[in-house]
């Protein structure tokens, strides 16, 4: 028999540590090549992770709660054979788990985007992961800060262990009360921390405590709107075109491919189509720089069966047919409410498209998720009489409307681009070709 260290395997692009949720098996218990053994958590998702081989857990080496680095061992298994992963083979991995392919390594190095200009900007020097970064905003740590201190991680880089005892012993030393005087007499000094209200707490009321995916949304939601100044635009658009086509050919597609032909795949085809316009909608924000985006990686707002809520990513958009578009939502929709996406399923989004209108609603004011400029909403589509235009003179008609909401960042995308942006949105599903093949 032979000794197996399980590591936390690679979990995407920027993820360097997760937290365990909760055990699938105990210490003794046999386990088999593929099952998922310990279910995990990291600010974009929860996933499990199966074990590569046969064999018995004898140590659990990271309990609930803990977090755990990628490449480090989370259990001991024992495996028949006469030799497991040896120290060597460990080395490999987490060498393996801190070099990224060429095309990761490049996007790793390039400078990272602030996510909360009220609190701290970090310049691109330091590899930061979300959880860290997120620590040290809300700590008001600085960039001198954090370059003194030591990290125990992959490569040198600070944990969620080193920061929170840097903020434990925080104003201890000397050196560590100079440089927190540094950050605030700096010229982009930090704001004031956004004061929490107490709330009164009536007999009768129910104290309901946030669980983790709502706290990071919460969070999320409240940098996104420190970070970006919002405005939005309306347009009402007649989809009757897009309903009539979409009747047609929903149930040949069914029979034909085994899917549901939902509006989603329509709606993401004509803002992949307006992106193409108009590019400068597809980037993202560095300090004073404006990241162009070459790829067209269109996030979907999901809600969740608990309430919470999930943004999968459609990955090169723009080169898929109806037909992969409608498989690829169907997919990430469906993986998303059965809690069975991949850390990099929810990665990097460069636009993202809410459809307020699956609750019934007619419009909404979405919020921009970082470090995107931009988001649209779609509303329900309403029968309503409406005036056409025809050759012997303007008609009332029953049309099939819809309104649609188009948030932007207003540091880089002003009214003219906003708005032209939703009107060619607009324009490709009002004159929805009725010939389009699916």
């Amino acid at each position: 028999m032979a000794e197996y260290k399980l590591l936390l395997p690679s979990m995407g692009e920027g993820v360097m540590e997760a937290t365990i949720i909760t055990w699938l098996f105990n210490e003794g218990d046999n386990v088999k090549e593929d099952d998922s053994v310990v279910e995990i958590a990291t600010d974009k998702v929860d996933s499990d992770v199966p074990t590569p081989v046969s064999g018995k857990i004898v140590k659990i080496l990271k309990q609930k709660d803990e977090v755990a680095k990628v490449g480090e061992a989370i259990a001991i298994l024992e495996i028949e054979g006469e030799g497991g992963n040896t120290a060597s083979e460990e080395v490999k991995t987490e060498t393996n788990a801190s070099n990224p392919d060429a095309e990761t390594l490049k996007t790793i190095e390039e400078p990272l985007t602030p996510t909360a200009t009220s609190h701290v900007e970090f310049s691109g020097d330091l590899y930061l992961s979300p959880l860290v970064k997120s620590i040290a905003q809300q700590e008001n740590i600085s960039e001198t800060e954090l370059k003194s201190i030591k990290g125990n991680g992959l490569e040198g880089r600070i944990t969620k262990e080193d920061i929170l005892a840097y903020v434990n012993n925080r104003g201890n030393q000397p050196a560590q009360q100079a440089a927190m005087a540094q950050a605030v007499s700096a010229p982009k000094a930090v704001a004031a921390s956004t004061p929490v209200s107490t709330v009164p707490v009536a007999a009768g009321d129910e104290i309901i405590p946030m669980d983790r995916m709502r706290k990071i949304i919460a969070e999320n939601m409240v940098k996104a709107k420190q970070i970006a100044p919002h405005v939005t635009s309306f347009i009402e658009t007649d989809v009757t075109n897009v309903v009539k086509w979409r009747n047609k050919h929903k149930d040949i597609f069914e029979k034909r491919e085994g899917e549901k032909l939902t509006f989603m795949p329509i709606f993401v085809k004509a803002i992949v189509k307006a992106i193409q316009d108009y590019p400068m909608i597809n980037v993202s924000v560095n300090g004073e720089n404006i990241i162009k985006k070459k790829n067209i990686n269109i996030g979907m707002a999901t809600a969740l069966p608990d309430g919470n809520l999930i943004v999968p990513v459609i990955k090169n958009a723009d080169q898929l047919s109806l037909s992969g578009l409608a498989k690829a939502i169907n997919d990430l929709a469906f993986r998303a409410r059965n809690k069975k996406l991949r850390p990099e399923d929810t990665q990097g989004a460069t636009y993202t498209i809410s459809n307020v209108g699956s609750f019934g609603n007619l419009m909404g004011t979405p919020i921009i998720p970082q470090p995107q400029v931009a988001i649209l909403a779609i509303g329900a589509i309403v029968k309503k009489p409406a005036v056409l235009e025809t050759k012997d003179g303007d008609v009332i008609a029953i049309r099939q409307l819809m309104f649609m909401s188009h948030s932007y960042d207003h540091r880089v995308v002003d009214g003219s681009l906003g708005g032209m942006f939703l009107k060619h949105v607009h324009d490709y599903l009002q004159n929805w070709d009725m010939n389009t093949e699916i």
